[in-house]
């Protein structure tokens, strides 16, 4: 993972302390205007730090879903928060392992950028070899939901989303497959529901093109024929709740 940073903050004063550090600290950075774009760095390994104001509008939720990743993949994540609690908080469980303080101070992020280096380097020692995972987005009544693949086969997927996913049918959807710069839209009803916001997904409705682009990663990627329905069960260890048959 490059050794650059993804910032999500509109604080003009904040912006310019984390420049001069970037700077000192020889990071690259890209200021992101969204938590779609700071997301999509993270998952084609554009970015190894993650900077979030939290007070943002999808500022947490950005910071959960990447939190949903595996080890080798995720970045180090830091949340920017105004001297208010309870903030501190909110921002460690949904995953920030560090937080920095309105108005920044150039030590503190200074410091904060080496601690994320030191623990990348060790994450990686460490870290097994995972599937590389991508974002799935899901159109629902409340508006977008990222999550995190889990499997993604012929006919379906499983994901993990930092928040329940309702029940539904012929939900929008789009996912860039992973290892690749391939985009699928389609429809898909949510048949299956479980814990930490884990859900399996049925295609409902995928275009003919979408259709041939899934083939033919499946194919590239050797994805095992045996396994076509496997990403349509849910985990043996969760508490599922099933879409209702008539």
């Amino acid at each position: 993972m490059s050794k650059s940073a993804a910032v999500l903050c509109n604080d003009k004063e904040s912006l310019k302390t984390l420049k001069t550090a970037f700077e000192k600290m020889g990071v690259e950075h890209t200021n992101c205007r969204s938590q779609q774009e700071a997301l999509e760095l993270v998952m084609t390994g554009r970015c190894s730090i993650l900077i979030v104001d939290f007070e943002l509008p999808g500022g947490p939720e950005a910071v959960r879903t990447a939190n949903l990743l595996p080890l080798e993949q995720k970045p180090a994540l830091i949340a920017l928060e105004g001297r208010v609690w309870p903030g501190t908080g909110q921002a460690f469980q949904s995953g920030a392992g560090r937080i920095l303080y309105r108005p920044l101070q150039l030590e503190p992020v200074l410091d904060a950028l080496k601690s994320c280096a030191k623990a990348k380097k060790g994450n990686r020692r460490k870290a097994e070899r995972h599937e590389i995972k991508t974002l799935v987005y899901l159109e629902l009544p409340t508006g977008t939901l990222a999550g995190i693949s889990i499997d993604i086969g012929e006919h379906g997927l499983a994901l993990r989303a930092p928040e329940p996913v309702p029940m539904g049918a012929n939900l929008a959807f789009r996912c860039v497959l992973p290892g690749s710069h391939v985009t699928v839209h389609g429809h898909a009803d949510v048949i299956w529901t479980g814990d930490h916001g884990r859900a399996g997904l049925f295609f409902s409705k995928l275009a003919p093109a979408a259709r041939k682009h899934l083939k033919h990663w499946m194919q590239k990627c050797n994805h095992p024929k045996k396994n076509d329905v496997r990403d349509l069960l849910p985990p043996a260890d969760a508490h599922v709740e099933f879409a209702a048959t008539e």
